[in-house]
């Protein structure tokens, strides 16, 4: 059985992107990359709403072959890798390596969870909140920047509601703080 983990670089205010809906934080610097990088690694499947996919399609161009440094490409080739399913009612396509899903979340993911092995990861707050009230995601991981934005697009969702137990915390590179946290089943 597979373990659903929905994990995003936050600022400090709770906000993945900011105002303008740009993803405002400091750039992965080499060794905070090299984190993400294994972590990739280690994701069996990504689930992604259509924003986070199509920002994410960064990784499929062929520059990131050409002109990257070696921590970037070593991330493209490793989400270039991994099997995305997208969830979207507007997309006509994806990618290489990706699958269209466009209803039934819910369901999608109990057969992936209960179907794969490994880390399954959630890319996208909307997506990642349906499947916190569905109760569906194993493990929050915060990756707090010593940054505030001020607004934008919390971690979050608004109307979200979780108890939740840490797991731990590590420091990272360029001030990051990771927070490790799981759902309490509540009686």
């Amino acid at each position: 059985m597979a373990t659903i983990v929905y994990a995003m670089l936050t600022s400090l205010d709770g906000y993945i992107a900011g105002p303008s809906g740009n993803i405002d934080l400091p750039v992965p610097e080499e060794e905070l990359h090299r984190h993400f990088n294994e972590e990739m690694r280690r994701t069996s499947i990504v689930l992604c709403g259509r924003r986070m996919y199509e920002t994410m399609r960064f990784w499929d161009s062929p520059e990131r072959e050409i002109g990257a440094e070696d921590v970037e490409r070593d991330f493209a080739r490793a989400w270039r890798e991994t099997p995305k399913i997208v969830f979207s009612t507007t997309l006509e396509e994806v990618g290489p390596n990706a699958r269209l899903v466009r209803n039934d979340v819910e369901a999608v993911a109990k057969s992936l969870k209960g179907e794969a092995t490994g880390e399954i990861s959630v890319s996208g707050a909307e997506l990642a909140s349906h499947l916190a009230r569905a109760g569906l995601i194993d493990e929050y991981r915060l990756y707090v920047h010593p940054v505030v934005l001020g607004g934008g697009k919390p971690y979050f969702q608004s109307g979200l509601s979780l108890a939740l137990k840490p797991l731990g915390t590590e420091r990272l590179a360029q001030g990051v703080t990771l927070l490790r946290y799981a759902p309490v089943e509540i009686d």
